[in-house]
């Protein structure tokens, strides 16, 4: 019996297999044709859940920062001020230092960052990873951007 997932549960899949390889190779060197691959489905049912490479690559990037700011909230459930920011920088550590993946993923949505679209991406992510620390910390701007910056 083969069991058919849904479109839903499909797209996870093949956001799972483009994060690798968008991490391995970026946007300009990663084919759709290995990311299909590596999902276990045709291109041509990739083109049809994402449109195109572009739109693809948007979606990895928007999910990649929609993971770390969960991984925020859990960090800092219940903790505000020093506590939080410490334990927000912990837990953001520890994933860089476990996920390699993950850090090259970060790395290659800001390489890709030049095209207006993506860079518009990158900069609503990362203004929600900013506007929670700033939030839960309390700290002033130069607090924050010292943690973001080291």
């Amino acid at each position: 019996m083969v069991v058919r997932l849904s479109a839903a549960e499909r797209k996870h899949d093949v956001l799972d297999a483009a994060m690798i390889e968008f991490a391995e190779r970026g946007l300009e060197g990663t084919s759709t044709e290995d990311i299909a691959k590596r999902a276990g489905i045709s291109q041509p049912y990739l083109f049809r859940l994402f449109g195109t490479k572009k739109e693809l690559f948007k979606a990895t990037v928007s999910r990649c920062f929609r993971e770390t700011l969960e991984m925020f909230q859990r960090a800092a459930e219940g903790k505000r001020g020093d506590e939080a920011l410490e334990a927000i920088g912990h837990a953001y550590m520890e994933q860089l230092e476990t996920n390699r993946t993950w850090l090259r993923a970060q790395m290659q949505a800001y390489a890709a960052a030049d095209d207006p679209e993506i860079r518009a991406v990158v900069r609503a992510g990362y203004g929600d990873l900013v506007a929670y620390v700033r939030r839960v910390s309390d700290a002033d701007w130069p607090i924050v951007w010292h943690f973001f910056a080291t």
